[in-house]
């Protein structure tokens, strides 16, 4: 390298001191490019400036020379996930998604249908729950009314019944009925569809006549017997106008003037005292009207055992609808109780024996431990009639049970022919209408 030269000093003026600067600094910058040139003679600046430049691998998508690049790129051919489908393939794509909707329909539809029919059956049980509360006696009765004739309350001791209604608390109502001294009785049956309410009235009907009525009566029905049942026209002739209409009528004979004269006759003494008839004959007028015209005749002594016939009746009236709902049954002889309810079966079978032990004990005197002896000797009615079909004569499969060992309180013995012969009959016959004994 070559060596510089000190000036020689010497005093310079101020104005010729910023030259001087100028000159040294261009000097200096002279000497410092000689000294960074390489072994070829070139400046080492200009070799930075010929390297190539280095991109990174992976271009930087912020970068926007890399973003100009891009739609080069995405010209050339696509990727497999961006391949375009072809119309069957959509075709199929549109039906496999209106199949999946036509599907999701029906299921909501048949979720609305379940709903509803659940909702249909909650309402026929509530309903069904409902009709069979009122029917109940307790409830039933408070929808009938006792309907009193005023004429009955103008007779002493009538209060006594209209005292015992009122303290039950039953509804009664005092109105003209077709009969003169008549007990009858309506039903409040539920609103019609039209909102209104109706009024039943029931077949039963008490008819409370004093002795010379009765008497009376007698007196006319002989007659009708006697003219071999054609009607005269007498006093019964409204009774019987009335009965036409089907009406249950029960007549209620008593002394209203006097509360004593059942101790002093019998109704055949007072009959045979008015009238001068026989026991015969007053045996045939209450003979005919009961079988002919149905009309039960009752002695009664005062107005309180009027009462209790009227409530007898009452009560009687109201348990008849439950009765009548029971009678409709399948079974009406089959009443609810732990000992009818039968045997559970699971699902996995267990409990048929149970039911193959009971099915055995419907026969006509067969104890439970004959039953469950024959079930453990054969568990299942199909196994008893393979052993059936394996006997040879008819009398082996008669007596095939007859040997069975049954053990009751310590006490063994025998089955015997008798079961047996019916075990066989009653699993082989073909008779629906074969006597087992």
């Amino acid at each position: 390298m070559s060596v510089l030269r000190r000036a020689t000093t010497w005093e310079i003026s101020e104005s010729e001191d910023s030259d001087h600067d100028l000159k040294s600094e261009l000097n200096r910058d002279e000497s410092c490019q000689k000294e960074t040139t390489d072994s070829r003679g070139e400046p080492e600046a200009l070799r930075s400036q010929e390297k190539p430049i280095n991109l990174p691998s992976s271009p930087d998508k912020s970068d926007p020379r890399v973003a100009l690049s891009a739609p080069e790129a995405s010209g050339g051919s696509p990727s497999p996930a961006r391949k375009r489908r072809s119309r069957e393939e959509i075709e199929e794509a549109r039906l496999k998604a209106k199949e999946r909707k036509e599907e999701r329909e029906r299921q909501r539809a048949a979720r609305a249908r379940e709903k509803e029919e659940r909702r249909r059956e909650q309402q026929r049980r509530r309903e069904a729950a409902e009709t069979l509360k009122s029917l109940r006696p307790e409830n039933c009765i408070k929808s009938l009314t006792v309907c009193v004739e005023p004429a009955l309350l103008q007779h002493d001791g009538s209060d006594i019944l209209l005292d015992t209604l009122a303290m039950l608390e039953w509804r009664f109502s005092v109105e003209s009925q077709r009969l003169s001294r008549s007990i009858t009785w309506t039903r409040d049956l539920p609103q019609a569809e039209d909102g209104q309410a109706r009024v039943e009235e029931e077949e039963q009907m008490v008819l409370v006549l004093t002795l010379a009525d009765f008497v009376d009566v007698v007196i006319s029905v002989k007659e009708m017997v006697d003219s071999d049942g054609e009607e005269t026209g007498t006093v019964l002739s409204p009774l019987l106008e009335c009965l036409n209409r089907d009406k249950v009528v029960t007549m209620l004979v008593t002394d209203l003037e006097s509360d004593h004269w059942m101790e002093e006759y019998f109704p055949e003494q007072m009959l045979r005292t008015k009238l001068g008839m026989k026991d015969q004959d007053v045996e045939e007028v209450l003979v005919y009207l009961q079988l002919y015209k149905n009309i039960s005749v009752v002695f009664v002594e005062s107005w309180q055992d009027i009462t209790d016939h009227v409530c007898a009746v009452t009560k009687a009236l109201s348990k008849r609808p439950f009765k009548l709902m029971t009678e409709r049954t399948e079974l009406p002889f089959c009443v609810d109780g732990s000992w009818a309810g039968g045997a559970r079966v699971g699902r996995d079978g267990s409990g048929l024996r149970d039911v193959w032990v009971r099915q055995i004990q419907q026969l006509n005197r067969v104890s439970p431990a004959v039953a469950a002896a024959v079930a453990e000797a054969f568990p299942s009615p199909r196994l008893l009639l393979q052993a059936y079909q394996n006997s040879g004569s008819e009398a082996e499969k008669k007596s095939m049970l007859a040997g069975l060992s049954v053990k009751t309180e310590g006490k063994e013995r025998r089955v015997g022919p008798d079961i047996s012969a019916r075990m066989y009959r009653s699993l082989t016959a073909e008779n629906p209408q074969l006597v087992l004994d």
